[in-house]
Order: structure tokens, then C-alpha cells, then sequence
């Protein structure tokens, strides 16, 4: 049986996107993204929780953050685990579950410099023909059996 690694988050990032470029000018851009739930316990009193999640886009999407994203932007990020691992400065085993991002909608609005109304931010889509191994379409999330 066929494992499923899919992410979903809406959610408010927590700084710029940090944009560094690897050999071969490949872009890559990280990013905390805070995911806030609310919800009333038993007393009636509501509660906030806030999960942080680091966000990793690569290529086209990257580029895309680092020109239209910023501290706070609400967006929507669709993507894969991805757990990594490295040894620091004493020989200690270090890891870090991140959120590889294949799919970008930014859910703000923007407004042009005349003061109009507000119109949607541009968005991406399915660029996952930017992503190293990801040769297979993303499939409907309605086939998942869950």
C-alpha cells in the first residue's frame, strides 16, 4: 500500500522569507509559518493555540515569496514533510521536521498605490514541475480514504 505525505496549512508568516541561492542559481526560500486554532474549553473560556512550522519553497515558488511575501502575510501552503537530519559543532545529532511547500496561495489583499479597492494577491498553483522528485501529479484530495 501507497503511503500519503500531504500538508495543508493556512497561516500568517512569521518573518520575510529568507531567500539563498544554491549552485546552479537555484533558489530556495524558508520561512516560519504560524497556524493559530481557537477553540472554547470547558469552562466556556476561549483558548488560542499557535503551532510553528518552517516552510521550505524551492525555484519558482521561491522567488515568488521572496517578491509578493512578508512578516504576517496569510497564505496558503500545501506541501510534504520532509525530516532532516545533521551533526552540530560538539558531534550532536540534530533534526528538523520542515514543510516542503509544491502548491502557494497568498490570501491576503492588495491594494494599488491610487488607493482602489483591493484585488487578490497573485497566486501559484501547482508548480510541482519545480520540485526535485515530485514526477507525479498531485491527485484530488477527495480519492484520499480518509
Amino acid at each position: 500500500m501507497r503511503g500519503v505525505n500531504r500538508v495543508m496549512l493556512i497561516g500568517n508568516l512569521g518573518k520575510d522569507p529568507d531567500m539563498q541561492y544554491l549552485e546552479g542559481n537555484i533558489g530556495v526560500a524558508k520561512f516560519p509559518l504560524a497556524t493559530t486554532e481557537t477553540f472554547k474549553d470547558r469552562s466556556g473560556k476561549l483558548v488560542s493555540q499557535t503551532e510553528w512550522h518552517t516552510v521550505v519553497l524551492w525555484r519558482g515558488l521561491a522567488e515568488l515569496a521572496q517578491k509578493y511575501l512578508h512578516k504576517g502575510s496569510l497564505v496558503y501552503i500545501e506541501g510534504r514533510l520532509r525530516t532532516r537530519s545533521w551533526e552540530d559543532k560538539e558531534g550532536i545529532r540534530k533534526f528538523a521536521t520542515e514543510v516542503v511547500g509544491d502548491n502557494l496561495i497568498m490570501l491576503d489583499k492588495r491594494t494599488d498605490h491610487t488607493g482602489a479597492a483591493p484585488h487578490p494577491a497573485p497566486h501559484a498553483d501547482n508548480e510541482i514541475e519545480n520540485f526535485p522528485g515530485t514526477d507525479a501529479p498531485v491527485g484530488d484530495p477527495g480519492d484520499l480514504p480518509y
